[in-house]
């Protein structure tokens, strides 16, 4: 028996430990989602999928609630898949291992899924539970939200009947969102020329690790990518360093904890090279103190087949990591302690022709996206490299009279007496897109509290769960009737 069938709410923690069980990392959903449907015929419960896989559950009202405005529950069907770098799992075949930590649920060795498996598990129970009081009633589970919201680009009008949608994909109980971030991606390809391996160069691998990751970029983490570019863009050309390869990140969406580079390093410059390695630690130890506690940087010989870029390729490719932006570019002026424009560099991949560099621009406001795009155009443009933004999608626009959001706030007054926070969230959350199919719905953000989320030290907290179910049945009992 699960650790967490000991837990309530029931049947929510029981359906939760079930989708861990199920491998669902992004485009890798199926087998969750025929789970889903099955459970659903099983119940006698509607259920279809449309063109791109969207799962649309309904159930009819509780008897006496059939004139109540019919909502919808949204949650999304897949998780980000991280795990620490001595974790062995595969996420398409493994499936998550939950376990109780004191107030927590945390995940042995990676993400634990969350991130949006309790707002689904979340939904379902309400399905579930007879006792649950409703209106007319629907549950969009939607396809690879983590990863490009495929499932709101291809949601369709007049397929939902709701009124009124309750995204269940926050991470902060206590908080309402009411608006949130637009994205688009940035992609970089720059050329590299290799050239032929001097004789009497030693090669190694370095290796910048031990970073905390995830999606939080407004705590200043450290950023594998810029931080392994920063030392070989301050040192490679001095010390007569060779680049044959340099990596990091998996995801453009959480801030990358690993970085990887292979030198090749002249025999009289080794004995530098180690010493350089150890100050640049020490000095990022000192700057990332307070956030980054775990940070190393470690070199060891290696044997690698591939070859080194030439001088001008190599300085190029630094010069490009070195000055991209990265982090929280702008704070709001309208939304006090929420950050207005970002971007990570999420991704640096390589073969033995170009060099990739993806990044994810996120902003409140179009003019913030456009504004980095154009930096990232120029710089591209200043190292001969092809660019092309990628994938964008809209904000989410705070509407302060929305009448669901106050019945929000004043439900969650009544429950817990006390106000909650009404927050506009510096996320990507599929709200904005579902406007444009949908755009007199009236739609409202919750959820638990998820710390550390797209990592491996992502964890809910167990007690603001049970919260934030009474925060969601009650609301449902509340629905007013249709005008």
């Amino acid at each position: 028996m699960s650790e967490l069938s000991q837990l309530a709410p029931q049947p929510l923690w029981d359906i939760f430990a079930t989708i861990c069980s199920i491998p669902h990392p992004s485009y890798h959903e199926e087998a969750l989602a025929q789970h889903i449907l099955a459970w659903a015929k099983g119940r006698n419960i509607y259920a279809e999928r449309d063109a791109v896989g969207n799962i649309l559950l309904r159930k009819t009202a509780t008897p006496g609630l059939e004139n109540r405005k019919p909502v919808v529950l949204r949650a999304h069907l897949d998780m980000v898949p991280q795990k620490n770098n001595d974790t062995v799992h595969d996420f398409t075949t493994d499936p998550i291992q939950p376990y109780v930590d004191g107030d927590w649920i945390k995940a042995r060795g990676t993400t634990l899924g969350a991130d949006n498996g309790i707002g689904m598990a979340s939904a379902l129970a309400v399905l579930a539970d007879d006792r649950v009081k409703h209106g007319p009633l629907e549950v969009l589970l939607t396809m690879t939200e983590e990863s490009g919201m495929d499932g709101a680009f291809g949601l369709q009008p007049n397929w939902l009947q709701g009124e009124i949608l309750i995204n269940t994909d926050s991470e902060e109980e206590g908080e309402v969102y009411m608006g949130c971030a637009g994205r688009i991606d940035f992609i970089t390809r720059l050329p590299l020329t290799r050239e032929a391996l001097p004789a009497g160069l030693s090669t190694f691998k370095l290796t910048l690790k031990g970073l905390k990751g995830g999606c939080d970029i407004h705590l200043g983490l450290g950023n594998a990518n810029k931080l392994l570019a920063r030392f070989l863009f301050q040192n490679a050309a001095k010390t007569d360093i060779r680049v044959l390869d340099l990596n990091g990140g998996t995801l453009r969406n959480a801030i990358p904890r690993e970085a990887f580079a292979t030198l090749a390093v002249p025999a009289g410059n080794i004995a530098t090279l180690k010493t350089l390695a150890e100050q640049y630690l020490a000095t990022l130890k000192h700057e990332l103190a307070a956030v980054e506690k775990n940070l190393t940087l470690v070199l060891e010989e290696t044997t690698s087949d591939a070859l080194p870029f030439t001088a001008e390729s190599r300085d190029f490719l630094l010069a490009l990591l070195n000055s991209t932006p990265n982090g929280v570019i702008r704070m709001s002026d309208e939304v006090k302690g929420v950050v207005e424009t970002s971007l990570n560099l999420g991704v640096v991949t390589m073969n033995t022709e170009q060099a990739e560099i993806v990044c994810l621009i996120r902003s409140l406001i179009d003019s913030g996206k456009d504004a980095v795009v154009g930096t990232l155009t120029e710089l591209g443009q200043l190292a001969s490299a092809h660019t092309a933004p990628k994938g964008g999608y809209p904000g989410w626009k705070p509407d302060a009279h929305s009448p669901v959001m106050q019945l929000v706030r004043e439900t969650y007054q009544k429950l817990f007496d006390t106000t909650p926070n009404i927050m506009v969230i510096h996320a990507g959350l599929e709200c904005g897109l579902f406007k444009k199919p949908y755009p007199n719905m009236d739609m409202v953000s919750i959820g638990p509290t998820i710390t550390g989320p797209h990592s491996p030290d992502e964890q809910v907290h167990i007690a603001s769960v049970g919260r934030y179910w009474q925060l969601l049945t009650a609301l449902l009992a509340a629905i007013p009737e249709k005008a």
